[in-house]
C-alpha cells in the first residue's frame, strides 16, 4: 500500500524534533551524509513507532538528491520535505559551506519541487545569520533567488575573492536560502504545494556546541546572554513553528521565512548587541 512520504535531510536535533511532530502514519526517508547519524536517528525513531528508513545522502550532489527522491517515490507520493542538513562556519571551509548550504539547498528545493504532491509542504532550516548581514543590492538578491542552480556558484558575489571568511560565506548561503524559498514558492504553488524557511538563532544542538567551542564561541555566548530572551533556544521550539507551517493551520503561508532567535537579531540592530561600528 502506498504511503504518504516525508523526505528528511540532515539527521540532527532540529530535523528530529520536526519529524516527530509530523511523521506519524507516514513513510519517512532520513538522509544524512554520515550514514551512522541516519542509522542512529532511524533506530530511535523506529523504537518510538515511526516508519523510517535511513539513507546516505549528500545534498551537495544532485545525483545523491535524485537518489533520495527516487527512494521516496518507490513508497508513494512525496508529501513533505524537511531540510535540516547543513554545515556551520566552524565546521567547514568557504567552498564546502557554499556547496552544501547554498547550492545543495537550492538543488534540493528545485528537485523536490518537481515531484511534490498536491497539498504537499516543505520547510528548510536557514539561520538568523542571513538576517544579520548587510543588505544586498536588488540585483544581487535577484541573482541569488533566480539564477539557474548550476550557475549559482559562479555569481560574482560568491567568488572566493569576494568572501571574507566562513561566517560571511554562511551568511550569504542563508540569505540565498531565503531568496530561493521565495522563488520556489511560485513553482511549488503551481503544483498546489507550499514551501517556507525557518531561521533559528542559537539553538542547542551538536552544531551549536561546535560553534560555542570554536573561534567565535564568546560571540555566540554573548549573543544569547544579551538577547531579549536571555537564553539559547531548543530544537522543540523550532519544531513548534515547523508544525504550524506544515499543517492545515498554515495553509495560507508560503514563500516566507520565520526568524526564531529569542530577539538576537532585534538586539543586533537596535539593542545591546549592536556593533559599535554599525551605522
Amino acid at each position: 500500500m502506498n504511503k504518504s512520504v516525508i523526505l528528511w535531510t540532515g539527521a540532527g536535533q532540529i530535523g528530529t524534533a520536526i519529524a516527530r511532530r509530523i511523521g506519524y502514519g507516514k513513510k519517512i526517508i532520513v538522509g544524512d551524509k554520515n550514514i551512522n547519524n541516519a542509522n542512529n536517528t532511524a533506530k530511535i525513531m523506529k523504537e518510538a513507532g515511526f516508519d523510517i528508513e535511513p539513507m546516505e545522502v549528500d545534498i551537495s550532489c544532485r545525483k545523491s538528491i535524485l537518489e533520495l527522491i527516487s527512494k521516496g517515490l518507490s513508497y508513494g507520493e512525496i508529501s513533505m520535505l524537511i531540510n535540516s542538513a547543513g554545515v556551520s562556519p566552524s565546521q567547514a571551509s568557504i567552498e564546502v559551506i557554499l556547496k552544501v548550504d547554498l547550492y545543495g539547498t537550492a538543488v534540493l528545493l528545485e528537485e523536490v519541487g518537481k515531484v511534490i504532491s498536491k497539498n504537499g509542504v516543505g520547510v528548510t532550516i536557514s539561520s538568523q545569520s542571513g538576517h544579520r548581514m548587510k543588505q544586498l543590492t536588488p540585483k544581487e538578491d535577484l541573482e541569488l533567488a533566480c539564477s539557474p542552480t548550476e550557475d549559482l556558484l559562479s555569481l560574482e558575489i560568491l567568488k572566493l575573492e569576494n568572501i571574507k571568511d566562513t561566517l560571511h560565506a554562511y551568511q550569504l548561503a542563508k540569505r540565498c536560502n531565503e531568496k530561493r524559498v521565495m522563488m520556489e514558492a511560485n513553482k511549488w504553488g503551481s503544483r498546489g504545494a507550499r514551501i517556507n524557511s525557518i531561521s533559528p538563532g542559537i539553538i542547542v544542538t551538536p552544531l551549536a556546541i561546535d560553534e560555542f567551542n570554536g573561534i567565535r564561541g564568546d560571540f555566540y555566548k554573548e549573543m544569547f546572554a544579551k538577547c531579549p530572551a536571555g537564553r539559547a533556544g531548543t530544537a522543540d521550539e523550532v519544531a513548534n513553528v515547523a508544525e504550524l507551517l506544515m499543517s492545515e493551520k498554515g495553509a495560507y503561508i508560503t514563500g516566507a521565512d520565520f526568524l526564531i532567535d529569542g530577539g538576537a537579531t532585534a538586539s543586533y540592530f537596535y539593542g545591546s548587541l549592536r556593533p559599535k561600528d554599525y551605522h
